[in-house]
């Protein structure tokens, strides 16, 4: 059965395309550059050229695939160890890959004589808007008005069309990824090996966790299960406050875990990219349980002495 992923060889995209493979499946990543991909790819996966725009040159292997997995799309955080402030032309960016990614799915599918059985399209709990207050976000909550808000929502609808086709289409709402492979857990434990962990801002912001092997295993689900369709939100049933987190990671390191960060110091900073940790989501995955998908990894402490203590 063949899977082809575009943005595979990303935070998520390489370990799932690893996991596919050892499943059976035949994995192909999408790659503006498949040499240079082909030399980090897991084992039983391989890289094919595409432009991150139309169809052209791989938009055939579409016809008869299993799946299509759709993770493109320009980095939100940037690739440095600190994130990268979000100018006017950054955001465009941000925001136009992720369309024009979404289009050339659209566009292989509907050329596709015999469609794939599923589109596994990705987007973020930043869908609901970075928020402050406790309010539980399920998957029938409404956007954000704010730029996450809309990037996500336009990065789904922009398959949307593949439905009238007769595909089913699965929405990944991924939360904060915890892996020492990237997203905000290096920073985070390298601040609090230093002495310096603590809340970040007042530390009320809800932090909408999932260990990397749940999300895998969740991704997998999706793929896998007929009766997934719509929206999903990928995050642990047990989302904490930030400052919850920083003082769960500390007592893992046996580190203390006061040194707070300032909203202000962080805000003059970082600029408006600041938000990705000063506000957050208490989203939980309500589809998922609905479905009876079980988390291997649902209490922070074990989830992160899991990952720290490796």
């Amino acid at each position: 059965m063949r899977v082809i992923i575009t943005g595979g060889s990303g935070l998520l995209g390489k370990p799932l395309a690893a996991e596919l493979a050892q499943s059976g499946y035949e994995v192909i990543v999408l790659s503006r550059d498949p040499a240079r991909a082909a030399n980090s790819l897991p084992p039983g996966v391989r890289a094919h050229k595409w432009d991150a725009r139309t169809a052209a040159d791989w938009g055939h292997l579409a016809d008869g695939a299993h799946a299509i997995i759709n993770f493109a799309g320009e980095s939100i955080a940037g690739s440095g160890r600190i994130p990268a402030r979000w100018s006017e032309k950054r955001k465009r960016a941000i925001y136009e890959s992720r369309i024009y990614a979404g289009l050339a799915v659209v566009e292989a599918i509907e050329a596709a004589a015999v469609k794939p059985q599923m589109l596994l399209q990705a987007s973020a709990v930043g869908y609901y808007g970075q928020r402050q207050d406790d309010d539980i976000l399920t998957e029938a909550s409404p956007a954000g008005a704010d730029f996450l808000g809309q990037t996500c929502q336009a990065w789904e609808d922009a398959t949307a069309p593949v439905e009238q086709m007769g595909v089913r289409r699965a929405i990944a709402r991924t939360g904060l990824v915890l892996t020492t492979a990237g997203g905000p857990l290096p920073i985070t434990i390298f601040q609090t090996k230093l002495f310096a962990g603590g809340p970040i801002g007042g530390g009320r912001q809800w932090w909408p966790w999932i260990h990397l092997r749940d999300e895998i295993d969740a991704l997998k689900f999706l793929l896998q299960n007929e009766k997934a369709s719509g929206p999903f939100n990928l995050t642990a049933p047990n989302p904490v406050p930030q400052k919850a987190f920083a003082r769960t990671l500390g007592r893992v390191m046996n580190r203390p875990s006061l040194l707070p960060a300032p909203e202000i110091a962080l805000r003059l900073a970082l600029g408006e990219i600041a938000t990705l940790v000063l506000d957050g989501q208490r989203a939980l995955p309500q589809r998922l349980l609905d479905l009876g998908f079980t988390f291997r990894h649902p209490d922070l402490f074990y989830a992160l002495r899991d990952i720290v203590r490796r």
